[in-house]
């Protein structure tokens, strides 16, 4: 019921909001100039600033994402990088023009807090790209100006009631949302003359989603490194845009950035980029180090996150991220996915077993990939009865799910042991999963169990598949009659993988590791089943050479 009263709520504003009366109440005195304009640190891509000057689109940026206008830094880059600055601001110029005149009144997705927020401090802080010609010449004609900051301030006003409302954003938008939400607001308050209630009313929002979204260990709730990039990214912004408008930062803002810092650079491989958990994609090595230089990070990083509930195994040259956390809480689960105790493991600067990824996007094909990616058969994880760990709801969270995540670690002088135990499959079939995973011989012995433990009798035995998703450049045979296989990595490093317990099997797989190209590769599957007397697979991948 409190779904269908959220519906209803949500309907009913909708249609407020496309009335005339309320387009009239978001009249303003239109600015006369941008008093404060905050810096945009980040780079864009410059093939994909010569994709929009030649009048195409980037697929990252189809769907909601082109009305935050977030390309407008590879506009800018294209513009310095190629030499074409004068058409790059020109394209950026006709194109904010456009969507004036389409958008300019409420629309359903592009005026959504969190999109506007975006395409606010875009707006601002990329003004003076697109606002001066390499000529000297101001593109600052009147009309243009003040059809930009007319569109701008009604928008800052509509923005302003959604997060005046008091409650968590995050509770009706996705979480690393609110923040985009938050600084847009900001970024108004601090451009306009006469609009500093705008930056309390963001500061007061910023204080309330940093105590709700940020762990104590610097994670974010959704247990997602790619939302944790995307918010502390934010507060980064927030914190430049605070500075450069003379403003204290706030304590509370400065102790999330560092204990996200923190968090962010646990999720990084030697590659320098993400781990994947919860719908986190790679991500762009050079832009995670400079959020990491930004945000001050320093030294070698922790080896746990107790709060998220993530383990990190490194030995040597091999490094393992290993999930021993519960399932996000509501609304923090709507892109989690179901993989309790799943893991990823990398040898130097290459991966070896990877989770499937997701697929990003807001099209129906983005949307059908990334709820099958969500399932427990996606990760290096173990499926019971063919069934997910959680039961996840297509489009939303999961209606079932894991209530209690436990985990140890034992460290001695050259060996890591980490076990977790999970009770998704609890409510279905009576078993609780124990994984431990042992480390050694400076990384090159890697060993794992999986235990399930029973409450009470079976009716009859239930299949068990615990899978190993390989990353698309490594190789892999079957030997021995398919009872081993033999792991070729692409700089050469081979590793040996057998098992006790069941059998062996390869099959295809799927690795969406950039959020985008689906690219095909293999897995390897022990099959086997839990009875009375047989609950116990072993496992192990051990360097060859």
């Amino acid at each position: 019921m409190p779904g269908l009263f959220r519906y209803i709520k949500r309907s009913a504003s909708h249609m407020a909001y496309h009335s005339a009366l309320y387009d009239w109440s978001l009249r303003a005195d239109v600015p006369e100039r941008l008093i404060v304009r905050p810096v945009d640190p980040w780079e864009g891509c410059v093939e994909g600033g010569s994709v929009i000057c030649s009048g195409g689109l980037p697929q990252r940026y189809h769907g909601k994402r082109l009305h935050g206008f977030e390309w407008l830094r590879d506009l800018r880059r294209f513009g310095r990088e190629a030499g074409h600055g004068d058409k790059a601001r020109g394209q950026a110029r006709v194109m904010i023009e456009s969507w004036v005149k389409r958008y300019g009144r409420w629309c359903h997705g592009a005026w959504d807090a969190d999109v506007m927020g975006q395409r606010l401090s875009m707006w601002i802080s990329q003004y003076e790209f697109y606002a001066q010609y390499s000529s000297g010449v101001s593109a600052e004609d009147d009309e243009f100006q003040d059809m930009l900051f007319e569109s701008m301030i009604k928008q800052a006003c509509h923005l302003s009631r959604i997060v005046g409302q008091g409650s968590s954003l995050a509770t009706h938008m996705q979480g690393a949302a609110a923040f985009d939400a938050v600084k847009g607001l900001l970024y108004a308050g601090l451009a306009f003359e006469g609009r500093e209630a705008f930056v309390e009313q963001a500061l007061s929002c910023l204080r309330r989603e940093i105590g709700v979204q940020i762990l104590g260990d610097g994670a974010h709730k959704s247990r997602c490194p790619s939302q944790l990039m995307s918010v502390l990214r934010s507060m980064l912004d927030i914190r430049s845009a605070l500075q450069a408008g003379g403003y204290p930062v706030p304590e509370i803002l400065h102790g999330a950035i560092e204990r996200a810092g923190v968090a962010l650079q646990f999720f990084r491989y030697n590659d320098h980029k993400l781990a994947l958990f919860n719908g986190s994609v790679e991500g762009d090595a050079k832009a995670i180090d400079a959020v990491l230089s930004q945000a001050g990070v320093r030294g070698k990083g922790v080896s746990r996150l107790a709060q998220a509930g993530f383990e990190k195994l490194s030995l040597g040259r091999t490094m393992i991220m290993f999930d021993c956390g519960k399932s996000p809480c509501a609304p923090f689960d709507r892109k989690a996915h179901a993989a309790p105790l799943s893991f990823e493991m990398a040898y130097g600067r290459e991966r070896l077993f990877v989770n499937c990824g997701t697929r990003e996007g807001d099209d129906e094909l983005s949307i059908g990939w990334h709820d099958a990616l969500r399932a427990t058969a996606a990760h290096n994880a173990a499926v019971l009865g063919e069934r997910n760990a959680c039961e996840i709801v297509a489009g939303a969270g999961f209606s079932r799910k894991v209530q209690k995540c436990l985990s140890a670690r034992d460290e001695v002088k050259g060996a890591v042991l980490v076990e977790g135990s999970h009770d998704g499959y609890e409510a279905l079939n009576g078993c609780v999963q124990k994984r431990r995973i042992y480390v050694a011989d400076d990384g090159h012995d890697v060993r794992g169990e999986d235990l399930f433990t029973l409450n009470g009798a079976l009716d009859k035995p239930i299949d068990v598949a615990i899978r190993f998703h390989l990353h698309p450049r490594v190789m892999v045979s079957l030997i021995r009659d398919g009872g081993e296989a033999l792991l070729r990595m692409p700089g050469g490093a081979g590793w040996r993988f057998h098992q006790g317990g069941g059998c062996i099997a390869l099959e295809d797989s799927v690795y969406l590791g950039q959020g985008h190209e689906v690219r095909k590769t293999k897995q390897l599957v022990i099959y086997g089943q839990i009875t009375d007397k047989m609950n116990k697979f072993n496992w192990a991948v051990q360097r060859e050479g």
